[in-house]
């Protein structure tokens, strides 16, 4: 750190204690070599560091530590080893004699000021904090060793912060959040659709285009260029609206909230793709995956077909893949809690979803997303009720009866799919084998629920679920009240590091400023000169032999006794070792707190 960037201060005439030079500081070595090394020889043989070696000297002092036997109550922790005391502004100042008629010690890094003799006390800076000891060495050290006793690096603490797991998924979702557009890979996207720029494909481009309900698809992440929030847009390729009697539909839809839904925020129509598109606009939620991609081989996911349509002329799946398919090993099938966590999750949504009046209409498992690690999401919501809609129809609504025995089906089949494993189990020619194994590895409640959602029953309803779910509920609702309680936690250790960030703003802005107003002297006086002192003790702890020790735990305390203005006292001692003060808290408070006010005048009155 280059000195020259520092202000130089002249000593003051008004009885305030000398400023420290970062020249001083940064070669305290050096001087303590001038002051002759007839002295330095002289106290050696009084200092030790060896923990086996008795010392018959007073126990050392380190600012913010408790003496034994002293008064803390009293200025006087010094054992009258200082020669004069003045007060300024409200703060006692207290002086050493002549430096250089007062020996020097230095060993190992370690500097006494003052004659340390058997009656007297030692004045480390900054030094140990009160809680923390020398770690003694495992091996004895013998006396003649010059090096100090090793002591293991501090180790990085996670109580204060965000576990690192949650940290990390956080900071990936804010990733893909921010992402921005590939103008290079993509330079067919237009700048600009409707109110939404900064396109982003979420899907690959090397791959085919997904379809839905025979119209090709494509999905973006875009920003809305009114409220700068990200959202989904799922395009509709080369689709005209023919009537707008199902906007009806889109209405109810958009009205529709709930945790295990996709929000649907605006449907609209556009050319900026080049053709007649109809874009779908959801929330975006970064680093959702599919149930496809979660729970199924690369190889029916490279090759889906879509079992679950009811085109008769789509690929049947060949025979001789039937038992190879079915064949499961129990260690690669699902937990059955995770498979009931899912069903919960489905009904939940469903139930809302027809109790709207509605039906999902594409329930499979490219449509269902896990947007957290146990949470499911229907996605794609309005978007077959729009593209197949009926012109000719009176009611758009007649046929949503039908389509919500169609949304249970569905249920039957995916509940089956992932049971087992396979795509392929929910084809006709391999459903008795599918079920026959859901029977052997899992409970009976689970099997009765398949074969009630895939019977040919006329009137079904997702109500009637619940007792086949039954006390399995609590247990979903109890893990979802956990994991809200870790989040809370979690959210109260941010809440005080940004108490305490305000805090270290207010002392950045205050401490080493060159002047305020024209007045070079502002920075280095008074108010200012304590907070330097107290930004010293607080952030540039040394351990005994010289090293930086880095302690959260005193970082914090300090912080929230200066927070809280407690009426703790800290001794703060100058870099040149030339000025001891003793404070409290809250007289440390009012300094910040002026200064801080003093900042903020100065910029109103620039204004």
């Amino acid at each position: 750190m280059d000195p020259s960037m520092f202000v130089p201060y002249t000593p003051q005439t008004n009885g305030v204690p000398l400023e420290s030079k970062l020249a001083t500081y940064m070669n305290r070595q050096n001087s303590a070599i001038a002051l002759g090394t007839t002295v330095v020889t002289k106290h050696l043989s009084n200092l030790s560091l060896d923990s086996q070696k008795k010392v018959t000297a007073s126990p050392e002092f380190v600012p913010g530590r408790t003496l034994t036997g002293s008064n803390n109550n009293s200025p006087n922790l010094f054992n009258n080893s200082y020669h004069s005391q003045e007060n300024v502004g409200g703060t006692t100042y207290f002086y050493l004699g002549n430096a250089a008629a007062d020996a020097v010690g230095t060993e190992e890094g370690t500097e006494t000021i003052g004659n340390v003799g058997a009656g007297q006390i030692g004045y480390v800076y900054p030094g140990t904090p009160a809680h923390l000891q020398p770690v003694k060495p495992t091996k004895p050290v013998s006396s003649n060793s010059s090096s100090a006793p090793s002591t293991p690096p501090p180790q990085a603490t996670t109580g204060f912060f965000v576990s690192e797991s949650l940290r990390m998924d956080i900071v990936q979702k804010n990733a893909l959040t921010l992402a921005q557009p590939d103008v290079v890979r993509f330079p067919d996207l237009p700048n600009e659709v409707d109110n939404y720029h900064e396109l982003c494909p979420l899907e690959p481009i090397h791959k085919p285009a997904s379809t839905m309900l025979g119209y090709q698809t494509s999905t973006y992440k875009a920003t809305s260029i009114k409220s700068g929030t990200r959202y989904c847009l799922r395009r509709v390729h080369d689709f005209r609206l023919a009537n707008t009697k199902c906007m009806m539909l889109v209405d109810m839809w958009k009205r529709i909230s709930h945790t295990n839904l996709v929000q649907l925020r605006e449907v609209f129509t556009t050319k900026a793709f080049g053709d007649h598109s109809m874009v779908f606009v959801y929330d975006y939620h970064p680093g959702s995956e599919t149930l496809l991609n979660k729970h199924f081989s690369s190889t029916e996911v490279n090759g889906y077909t879509d079992p679950f349509s009811s085109d008769p002329n789509a690929p049947r799946p060949y025979s001789h893949t039937k038992n190879t398919i079915l064949r499961q090993q129990h260690s690669s099938m699902l937990s059955e809690s995770v498979i009931w966590s899912y069903i919960i999750q489905l009904t939940a949504a469903l139930r809302v979803v027809h109790a709207a009046g509605l039906a999902y209409r594409c329930l499979d498992p490219t449509k269902v997303l896990l947007t957290s690690q146990t949470r499911l999401r229907l996605s794609c919501v309005a978007i077959p009720d729009v593209v197949t809609f009926d012109g000719n129809a009176a009611n758009p609504l007649s046929l949503i009866a039908h389509y919500q025995q169609e949304d249970l089906i569905a249920l039957g089949k995916l509940v089956l799919a992932l049971a087992c494993r396979s795509l392929l189990s929910v084809h006709r020619d391999n459903m008795q084998a599918s079920l026959e194994l859901v029977a052997r590895s899992y409970s009976a409640d689970l099997r009765n629920l398949i074969l009630y959602l895939l019977s040919n029953q006329a009137r079904r309803s997702v109500t009637d679920l619940m007792p086949m779910i039954g006390a399995r509920f609590y247990t979903q609702l109890d893990a979802a009240q956990l994991k809200s309680d870790i989040l809370e936690n979690e959210l109260a250790k941010e809440l005080e590091n940004g108490r305490l960030f305000k805090l270290l703003v207010k002392l950045s802005t205050i401490n080493e400023r060159p002047d305020l107003n024209m007045e070079p002297t502002w920075a280095e006086t008074g108010d200012r000169y304590m907070l330097k002192l107290f930004r010293d003790y607080v952030f540039h702890q040394v351990a005994a032999d010289g090293r930086p020790w880095l302690d959260m735990a005193h970082v914090i305390s300090c912080l929230n006794k200066l927070d809280s203005g407690s009426q703790d006292k800290v001794c703060l001692m100058s870099r040149d070792e030339q000025s001891i003060l003793v404070v409290s808290y809250a007289e440390l408070r009012q300094c910040l707190e002026t200064s801080f006010g003093e900042l903020v005048q100065s910029t109103k009155e620039v204004v």
